[in-house]
């Protein structure tokens, strides 16, 4: 064999080869005790939607190309609602209709989520359609919490709405992005690994090889018990309360996460959603936590804050008159 056939067939060989999966070809830094190094701040702001949009239906990934024109419009978009409260998109951070919000208020990063090099048009994955399986018929005839709509006392109203717990589940289990403070800081010790998140500065404690406790107790973020698989981190959840509903899910819900550090700056994190009493099938997101400056702020949310006064005294305006208004 020349030289010149073997460097051909060097060539064809390389060119031939799988590319390898994001993160593959990365050693990710170790803890004193072997486990990857999971610690640091990190983000999951994207623009991606949970579920895709009907205009992207079959396309669950985008060229950079097509990605930038979907993002250049986004911002174009969230900078022309400017001042516009009624519009969706700052009714769903609490505005509706009242001017409580602005596009000042929304962080929610600029981009859509990256995976295996390629932008993604929804977090979910599986079902491959990027949509939420369809509620069980029991599900359907459910409130969302219980309380839900009542305006009673303080205890009726959301977690989010007391600052109890940050909205659209961004303290997790799963752990999605919102419109604002999508940070997070990870500490690890070997017999535990504690996940701060900025937004209403909840601390999740994975607990390594524990066990769950009975179905006595429960808790606002569940139970989560961890095991490394390699050097993916995987977390099971379960024995949640009443009161944290994820999409309407119940105290049966199991959130299975797997926490795998493929680069420098990035965690790719995938979360299992299971409730057969709520979803007809189990459905899955996967989506980057990116590295980030910090620092994680404190979470002031009802200092000054006059809104439950406000939103119970309303009710009681609306019984005095009759509930006609």
């Amino acid at each position: 064999m020349t030289c010149r056939t073997f460097a051909v067939l060097l060539l064809l060989a390389v060119a031939l080869a799988p590319l390898p999966s994001q993160g593959q070809s990365y050693t990710p830094p170790r803890t004193p005790d072997g486990h990857p190094d999971l610690q640091g701040i990190w983000t999951n702001a994207t623009i991606t939607p949970l579920e895709r949009p009907a205009e992207l239906a079959g396309k669950p990934t985008l060229t950079d190309a097509e990605a930038a024109i979907f993002e250049k419009r986004s911002a174009q978009e969230l900078a022309d609602v400017d001042g516009k409260s009624e519009h969706p998109l700052l009714a769903a951070a609490g505005s509706n209709g009242t001017g409580g919000y602005n596009v000042l208020f929304i962080d929610r990063g600029s981009e859509l989520a990256r995976v295996d090099g390629k932008k993604r048009t929804s977090l979910i994955v599986d079902p491959p359609d990027g949509k939420v399986p369809p509620l069980t018929p029991d599900a359907r005839n459910h409130p969302p919490f219980e309380g839900y709509g009542k305006f009673d006392s303080v205890k009726d109203r959301p977690l989010s709405e007391r600052c109890l717990l940050g909205f659209g589940s961004t303290s997790g289990p799963p752990m999605l992005p919102v419109l604002y403070n999508n940070n997070y800081q990870i500490v690890q010790t070997p017999d535990s690994v504690m996940i701060l998140v900025e937004m209403v500065h909840d601390a999740r404690i994975i607990r390594i090889n524990g066990k769950h406790p009975g179905p006595g107790v429960r808790q606002w973020l569940g139970d989560s018990i961890g095991h490394w698989e390699g050097d993916t981190l995987m977390v099971e959840t379960t024995n949640f309360t009443d009161r944290t509903r994820f999409r309407g899910s119940s105290m049966n819900l199991k959130v299975t996460e797997r926490f795998t550090r493929t680069s420098e700056d990035t965690i790719l994190y995938r979360a299992t959603i299971d409730d057969p009493s709520t979803f007809t099938r189990p459905w899955t997101v996967e989506y980057p936590f990116v590295a980030t400056k910090g620092p994680i702020y404190e979470y002031a949310c009802h200092e000054g804050n006059y809104s439950l006064t406000d939103i119970l005294g309303g009710a009681r305006k609306k019984d005095a008159d009759g509930g006609t208004k």
